[in-house]
């Protein structure tokens, strides 16, 4: 076990069918820390770049359309685990397929627009964090819940 940090995207239809609360909510319930957040319009170099594992495949370019069609949220998270964790909230990636209680299995049904995207790694979060903020855009702080939220070997090993 070990804290680290994770990137969560909250996607175009997220925002145009008002679901920014509840998405957040839900990992805020879980005992993540936002560490990081903002709303930011993506553009095609940082598209390119962030999904550069899927050029050449035919749905490329539909989904940067997408992805540029509204505002996004950028959120970091910390915590134990994070990227494990934020996996499991957020379900499979397709919505169709996504467990019942998940974010993508509540509420989206489809491959692309299917809500968030969540970092599926540690070395995979640590690129994606630096290419969404800056250094000083991260805040490392003490809440007051942690208490009870893990357990008292878990807090002396990671915060």
């Amino acid at each position: 076990m070990k804290k680290e940090q994770t990137l969560i995207i909250i996607k175009p239809d997220a925002l145009q069918r008002s679901l920014m609360g509840e998405i957040i909510n839900r990992f805020e319930r879980k005992g993540l820390k936002i560490v990081g957040m903002k709303m930011v319009q993506l553009e095609d170099v940082l598209l390119d770049e962030h999904y550069c594992h899927h050029k050449g495949k035919p749905f490329f370019e539909s989904l940067k359309k997408f992805m540029k069609s509204a505002p996004v949220v950028v959120l970091v998270l910390s915590g134990i685990n994070a990227v494990k964790a934020t996996r499991l909230i957020v379900g499979a990636t397709k919505g169709y397929e996504a467990d019942a209680g998940t974010i993508r299995g509540d509420l989206s049904i489809s491959g692309q627009a299917n809500i968030v995207h969540a970092s599926d790694s540690s070395e995979n979060a640590e690129g994606e964090i630096k290419r969404f903020f800056k250094l000083d855009e991260l805040f490392e702080y003490k809440k007051i819940d942690y208490e009870f939220v893990y357990g008292e070997e878990e807090r002396e090993e990671n915060f």
